[in-house]
C-alpha cells in the first residue's frame, strides 16, 4: 500500500461494516491530503482551522464546524491550516436493507440521480451537530456503536432530503470526459512513479496538448503535473523511509530519483526537512 494513491484501494472499514473513521492533525501521515478518488462516499468534519479543498474543479476554504459530503468518483485533495478534522469512508450499500422505506431514495443517490450538495452544514448547524455525534461515537466505538452509527447515517441523510441539500443530477459530458482524463492521469502516476515520466507522455494520456494540458491540471490541482508527481514521489518515499530497512539512495532509486542529492533536495523542499531528520522524527 503506498503511502497515499491517488485511487485509493485499501479497505474502510470491514466487510461487514464497511465505514472507517480516520482524525487527522498535523502529526498524522495523512494530514496533507493529496488529490485522490475512490470509490466510496466520504463526510469530512473540520474541527479547528481551516482548510482548502478541492472537488472536482471546485476550489473552497472550509472553517471549523464545517462539513463536506464527497461523493464517490469525486476528484478531492487540499491542504489544512492548523487543522484537526475527521474523515468518514463509508459504502452507501450499508443503507440499502430489503423492504426499507428509504431504499429507493438510497438507490437515487448511488445512481447519482441525486446528487447531494458538497457543504452540508451552509445555513444548517444541524447537520454539523449530527456529524459531530457520528464521528465521536466511531471514535469511541463503545457497546453497540454499530447500531448507533447507522442511526446517525439514516438521521443525516434524513436532514439532507427534508432540508433539499441536493439536486437532481445534469451531467456535463465535456466535463466529465476531463475530469476521467485526469484520473487516467493520476492512476498511471500511481503505477509508474518510479519511472521515467515527462510532460508530454502525461499530456498525451489526458487526450490533451501539453500546454492546455498543464493549465487544466493546475486549475484542478493547484500544481503542475510535474509538481505533482515529484510530490506524489516523495509522499511514496516517506513510506519506504517509515516502513522499510533501506538506505536513503535505494529509496531515492525506487522513487524515480536517480540523483541523491535531488532526491535530498526535492524532499526538503516538501516536507521542510531532510530524510534523516525524518527517519529520526519517525522514529
Amino acid at each position: 500500500m503506498k503511502y497515499i494513491d491517488y485511487q485509493e484501494h485499501r479497505q474502510h472499514g470491514t466487510f461487514n461494516f464497511p465505514i472507517a473513521h480516520y482524525r487527522e492533525t498535523p502529526r498524522t501521515p495523512r494530514y496533507l491530503m493529496t488529490y485522490h478518488w475512490h470509490t466510496n462516499y466520504e463526510i469530512v468534519f473540520i474541527r479547528e482551522g481551516s482548510f482548502t479543498l478541492t472537488l472536482d474543479d471546485n476550489t473552497q476554504t472550509y472553517h471549523a464546524g464545517d462539513v463536506i459530503f464527497i461523493s464517490d468518483g469525486m476528484l478531492h485533495g487540499g491542504t489544512p491550516m492548523d487543522c484537526i478534522y475527521d474523515c468518514i469512508v463509508f459504502d452507501l450499500q450499508m443503507l440499502l436493507k430489503n423492504n426499507n422505506a428509504c431504499s429507493k431514495t438510497v438507490q437515487d443517490i448511488i445512481s447519482h440521480k441525486i446528487r447531494i450538495n458538497s457543504f452540508l452544514s451552509e445555513n444548517n448547524r444541524v447537520i454539523s451537530a449530527i456529524v459531530q455525534d457520528l464521528c465521536n461515537t466511531l471514535s469511541e466505538k463503545g457497546d453497540g456503536y454499530e447500531f448507533k452509527v447507522q442511526g446517525y447515517l439514516y438521521i443525516l441523510f434524513g436532514e439532507i432530503i427534508q432540508s433539499r441539500l441536493y439536486t437532481k443530477s445534469t451531467i456535463d459530458n465535456i466535463t466529465s470526459e476531463r475530469l476521467n482524463s485526469i484520473k487516467e492521469v493520476l492512476q498511471y502516476i500511481s503505477e509508474n512513479y518510479s519511472n521515467n515520466i515527462n510532460l508530454d507522455s502525461l499530456a498525451h494520456i489526458a487526450g490533451m496538448n501539453p500546454k492546455y494540458f498543464c493549465r487544466y491540471f493546475k486549475s484542478m490541482t493547484e500544481r503542475t503535473p510535474i509538481d505533482y508527481l515529484n510530490y506524489y514521489r516523495i509522499e511514496c518515499a516517506c513510506e519506504m523511509l517509515s516502513t522499510k530497512d533501506v538506505s536513503i539512495r535505494e529509496v531515492a532509486i525506487s522513487c524515480g530519483f536517480n540523483d541523491e542529492s535531488y532526491f535530498i533536495k526535492t524532499f526538503h523542499k516538501y516536507k521542510d526537512i531532510t530524510p534523516k531528520q525524518f527517519i529520526k522524527q519517525e522514529f
